[in-house]
């Protein structure tokens, strides 16, 4: 688990279909109003992608620490 990476939701290009947090297993996300938000960021695996690569059809996830 990592401090320095965690996933943002860009909720401009998100569609609230929530993909991202029946595929996160780690409880990353929770939901409010209908839409994603990063509740636990320091359950996030570095470097995992998968939220990003394996659920979001709509490139709405972005991660702080990717550069």
């Amino acid at each position: 688990m990592s401090k320095n990476w965690y996933p943002i939701i860009d909720l401009d290009l998100c569609t609230g279909c929530l993909a991202c947090v029946s595929f996160c297993t780690h409880n990353v996300y929770e939901v409010k109003d209908g839409k994603p938000y990063v509740a636990n960021p320091d359950n996030c695996v570095e470097f995992c992608r998968g939220c990003q690569k394996g659920a979001c059809s709509f490139e709405a996830i972005q991660y702080f620490g990717e550069n």
